[in-house]
């Protein structure tokens, strides 16, 4: 389970914040209600060269589905999306 603070917390210890963002993702509520997550930033890098990689995949699979006549043309696509 990750670790929840308040903003208010957050910012009187903001020292503390980004300790323990150094070891785990903390999120922050504001009002009861959470409002962001705190990373290190080993773990953001992460995260953003897993999305990069999703996409490079989704590219690669949407290429080889044109090259074999597998094509949607668009007023199809966007009708699924409504």
């Amino acid at each position: 389970m990750m670790k929840t603070i308040a903003s208010t917390q957050a910012k009187s210890n903001f020292g503390a914040l980004l300790d323990t963002a150094q070891r785990e993702p903390v999120m922050i509520e504001k009002k009861g209600r959470p409002v962001a997550v705190v990373v290190s930033y080993e773990e953001y890098k992460t995260h953003e060269h897993l999305k990069l990689e999703a996409l490079r995949r989704d590219l690669q699979a949407g290429l080889e589905q044109a090259e074999h006549g597998e094509l949607i043309d668009g007023p199809t696509v966007f009708e699924g999306l409504v």
